[in-house]
């Protein structure tokens, strides 16, 4: 068993997979350092660089400099310990759903009751990962009417602000899983409501997300410019809101298959400043607050689209490490079965068919789906084997599979 920390595995992960040796990992390293002439010469870094490898040291002053070396996040290389999941979101002080919506009645607004609100809020977007679609849509829609019928009541300008913001949010989520469940037409409705209720409130949040969603339903369905024009304007409008580094993200897939290796890595690049720059978020469970690991996820898509095997395949392995609980509970089975479909690609590439099948099936077996991501991705598996394993009859039900993925009873 590989008993280093989980940075030093990574480190020498991340060094293979670009064909490094250490010296080059190191003038790598360097060549981002700050200019000191007093400062450690190649020779004594690398001696550093075989202690960190090793686990024997952390590397405190270094760390943000190896994670750019890598293209990734500080945050997501060396994730802060200590930091609990918000669990206790399912409970606001004792206040339950039926109490909520009994002072949501009442003629007034108080303080608790916009603060219970919040909180419910960001618990069904904190579950957005793992909740049946169905069960996630109905409550979702139950509280944003909910929300927007209190617009009528007597209220505060500050409160009537911080209900618009609510409200945007929830129809960011319903949005979301409306196009989840693959009903574009709603999802887009709904999504244009976001944008008009985060305009009411001011919220650049809500503003920016909503032009990350069209950048996302764009990326489906292969209007690559139009993703760029999107993340460009929801850049422009919210830049230095976290969605921003998602904004960058989504021009990024868009780039890399348009077959544009700079512009793909320009714009990883600006993400991960964007994040570097941002405090560690409360809530990484938050479908709408971008978690530094997540950045793993992006760089994974962007690297398989333009061909680069082992990175692609070493992302996948981090992405699922830090998707799934001690326990073996998958906290993003969305985002781990894009991962086994990259290792998948990788494997099928590689001439491993076998593995290939196997991790896409798993991959296609999840409960909780997002059917036009997971075709979209599954469709670059499915071109190889139709490429490379045309005539063999494990490949053809397999693409016979994926043929039947957007169908209803699927």
């Amino acid at each position: 068993m590989d008993d280093r920390p989980t940075w030093a595995r990574r480190m020498r992960e991340e060094r293979l997979a670009r064909q490094w040796s250490q010296i080059t990992a190191v003038r790598s390293l360097m060549a981002r350092l700050p200019y000191d002439p007093g400062g450690p010469d190649e020779q004594s870094m690398l001696r550093q660089w075989k202690r960190w490898e090793a686990g024997e040291k952390f590397p405190e002053k270094y760390k943000i400099e190896i994670a750019a070396t890598f293209g990734t996040t500080t945050n997501a290389f060396f994730p802060p310990t200590g930091r609990e999941p918000r669990s206790q979101l399912q409970v606001v002080g004792g206040v339950d759903t039926v109490e909520i919506v009994a002072r949501m009645r009442a003629s007034d607004v108080d303080q608790a009751t916009l603060d219970a609100l919040r909180i419910t809020v960001d618990r069904l977007c904190s579950e957005y990962a793992y909740l049946p679609t169905a069960q996630l849509l109905t409550e979702g829609r139950a509280w944003m009417s909910r929300v927007v019928a209190m617009l009528d009541r007597r209220v505060s300008l500050s409160q009537m602000r911080d209900l618009y913001a609510l409200a945007g949010k929830l129809a960011l989520l319903v949005g979301c899983v409306e196009y989840d469940s693959g009903d574009p037409r709603q999802a887009e409705a709904t999504r244009r409501a976001a944008l008009s209720l985060g305009d009411e409130a001011g919220h650049l949040g809500v503003i920016g997300w909503g032009h990350e969603m069209r950048c996302w339903f764009s990326l489906t369905r292969g209007d690559y410019r139009g993703v760029i024009q999107a993340a460009r304007e929801g850049v422009a409008l919210a830049p230095n809101e976290s969605v921003a580094a998602q904004l960058f993200a989504q021009e990024a897939k868009a780039w890399a298959r348009l077959g544009d290796r700079q512009q793909t890595e320009i714009a990883l690049d600006k993400g991960r400043q964007v994040l570097e720059a941002l405090p560690y978020p409360d809530n990484i469970e938050d479908h709408f607050v971008v978690d530094p690991a997540k950045y793993d996820f992006y760089r994974m898509d962007c690297y398989r689209k333009v061909g680069e095997d082992q990175l692609a395949e070493q992302l996948a392995g981090e992405v699922i490490r830090a998707s799934t609980d001690f326990d073996g509970t998958e906290r993003a089975p969305m985002r781990i079965a894009e991962a086994r479909i990259t290792l998948a690609v990788a494997a099928a590439r590689s001439g491993d068919l076998d593995s290939a099948l196997s991790y896409g099936e798993r991959a296609l077996g999840g409960e909780r789906q997002s059917l036009p991501s997971l075709t979209m991705v599954a469709s670059d598996l499915g071109q190889i084997l139709k490429t490379n394993y045309a005539k063999v009859p494990d490949a053809v039900d397999f693409r016979a599979h994926l043929r039947n993925l957007n169908t209803p009873d699927h």
